[in-house]
């Protein structure tokens, strides 16, 4: 079943309902992941911005009280690669930035990149 694409201006929404310091962590992880695979559809999917590579979720930013985290969606198959990887569980693991500290986009871009390799094994 196909979906519908959604528009830029609901992602633009997405970001236009974050506190200042939100906005500027999330964008930043937003634009470090579409530097590294500029493909991936941008999706707001439970209330967070989601990547898809296909029918994939790839990633996604989840915005807490006091820090963002990026979800890896097959993220225990890079723990060996990632060791800043926290969580537990089936195959869910998240990198934490507390907001007001700079992204380390450098990390974003590179973890993109492994998890998409991740996909194709």
């Amino acid at each position: 079943m196909r979906r519908p694409l959604q528009s830029p201006a609901l992602i633009s929404a997405f970001f236009d309902s974050l506190r200042p310091e939100q906005r500027d962590t999330a964008q930043a992880m937003q634009q470090a992941i579409l530097d590294a695979a500029p493909h991936l559809r941008q999706e707001v999917k439970w209330g967070n911005l989601c990547f898809v590579n296909d029918r994939d979720n790839v990633m996604a930013i989840v915005l807490h009280k006091a820090n963002a985290h990026l979800q890896v969606f097959n993220g225990v198959l890079l723990m060996g690669e990632f060791p800043e990887l926290e969580g537990a569980g089936r195959g869910m693991r998240h990198i934490k930035t507390r907001y007001r500290i700079p992204v380390n986009g450098q990390l974003v871009k590179e973890l993109t990149q492994a998890c998409l390799r991740a996909w194709g094994r």
